[in-house]
């Protein structure tokens, strides 16, 4: 039986694993869901096992585990890794899902008119790294894997990966590949599919700013002692000026400017500024001046709230003028930006504007480096190669917002280019209710990771 063949006959045995393992909610921010963490890696362990890997293990770290899992068919040929994580964003606000985030649902929509799955983690990233456990049992059970293959899946992706830097650095020679294919990114559309070959990356700060001792009447105290709340407020809208350039001394040193070439490059990409703003609901977009929308996503630095809190939330009225006041931040980086330096320039500026009416921390939870991989090596033109095998047209490559703090890491200790061969789309609502995830794009990705297989085999000449 043909790869092809293997898929079509098992579609529904291959959407029903992948709701199963949707249906653990391994958040691994949360310490309440740490059992369900670590039953998501025996999913993923006993998924390798069962698609055919001669070794997978549970490879313990100071946090969550990684699976780690391979078959070497010929030391001889090619070696892909796969990375990819099971651990998924925290699912709050519940109230906002059209249906329970780890209940996965099915529903058709405008952008998947074939059905998409509803859950947290659906695009990012269990069904996207499904798609390659699948992709080996199809070309395992056909007799057909072109390459040796490697799989390492780790837990804590969605909280700074903060384990994997040791772990790759005591595997090293375990790791070695000759390719690494990661899918955790999107595509323009399923008529525009596209190659990401660039990633910002991201300096995650939290900050606590206090005034009295407790809580005070707001009747009493009001007007003659500081409020928290205002105070970070004030700080927070500092930090940008009118023309949303980040004021923080320092910051944009380092950022690597594009050349009038690159950037024409970039805004050659299919993209329709009123259907991006109807999609979202907005009357207009909003960012840094003198750059377009694809260019402040892709090239260009952001400092972002990501939460503020303080004082009293709750039903009804309380005239509390609040001890303390928080937010947390978060600053998307570029090349050559180094995050723990603009983790320090943020403490050092936030400090200095805080007035003497307060005491402020700040502390970095966690960040990483942002990456730009090449568009001429063997593993994206097989990657390029087989997208337009199985959606028929070219892909384009493209720079995205996100971060993916690993990339990095892959290229310094690894010495190779990750392919970032994601399948996902812009309005799959990741990190947001109503996660969501193509079926067709989970289909299609598992038959287009086993063409890449061929394709890498057959460019690399073994």
């Amino acid at each position: 039986m043909s790869v092809a063949a293997f898929i079509a006959n098992n579609k529904d045995r291959f959407l029903n694993e992948l709701l199963e393992l949707l249906r653990i909610p391994s958040v691994s921010a949360d310490p309440k869901f740490k059992n369900d963490v670590f039953a998501a890696a025996q999913f993923v362990k006993k998924s390798l096992e069962k698609a055919g890997a001669d070794v997978a293990e549970i490879c313990e770290t100071a946090g969550y585990p990684i699976v780690y899992g391979e078959k070497i068919i010929d030391p001889a040929l090619p070696t892909v890794l796969v990375y990819g994580h099971y651990d998924v964003q925290p699912a709050d606000p519940y109230e906002l899902w059209d249906s329970p985030p780890f209940e996965p649902v099915i529903k058709n929509t405008p952008n998947h008119p074939e059905g998409a799955i509803f859950a947290r983690g659906s695009a990012d990233d269990k069904g996207q790294f499904y798609m390659h456990i699948k992709a080996f049992e199809a070309m395992m059970a056909s007799g057909d894997l072109p390459c040796n293959v490697k799989f390492m899946i780790e837990g804590e992706e969605e909280v700074g990966s903060d384990n994997l830097d040791k772990f790759v650095l005591e595997n090293k020679e375990r790791l070695k590949a000759d390719v690494i294919l990661i899918s955790d990114t999107h595509m323009i559309s399923m008529q525009d599919p596209s190659i990401t070959v660039g990633l910002r990356g991201m300096a995650y700060m939290e900050v606590e700013v206090t005034g009295s001792n407790r809580d005070l009447h707001s009747g009493t105290y009001g007007g003659a002692v500081a409020n928290p709340i205002n105070v970070l407020c004030k700080m927070i809208a500092s930090m940008k000026d009118e023309n949303e350039h980040i004021t923080i001394p320092g910051f944009y040193d380092k950022v690597q400017e594009l050349t009038a070439q690159q950037r024409q490059r970039l805004n050659e990409a299919p993209f329709d500024l009123n259907e991006y703003k109807g999609k979202l609901d907005i009357d207009d977009v909003h960012g840094e001046k003198g750059f377009t929308t694809i260019e402040r996503v892709g090239i260009r630095p952001t400092l972002d709230v990501n939460g503020i809190w303080g004082g009293y939330t709750g039903e009804g009225a309380k005239t509390v003028l609040p001890s303390k006041a928080y937010a947390k931040i978060s600053m998307r980086l570029v090349p050559d930006q180094d995050w723990h330096e603009i983790a320090q320039l943020f403490e050092s500026h936030f400090k200095a504007n805080a007035p003497k009416s307060v005491k402020v921390k700040v502390k970095a939870h966690h960040g990483g480096a942002p990456a730009v991989v090449s568009d001429s090596s063997i593993g994206y033109q097989a990657a390029e190669a087989a997208m337009e095998e199985t959606f028929g047209k070219r892909p384009i490559p493209t720079r995205e917002g996100g971060s993916i703090p690993i990339v990095a890491l892959f290229q310094k200790e690894l010495g190779s280019d990750p392919i970032l061969f994601g399948f996902g789309l812009d309005t799959d609502a990741l990190h947001s209710p109503n996660e969501h995830y193509g079926v067709k794009n989970y289909f299609i990705g598992i038959e287009t990771i086993a063409a890449f297989f061929r394709h890498f085999r057959k460019l690399s000449g073994k």
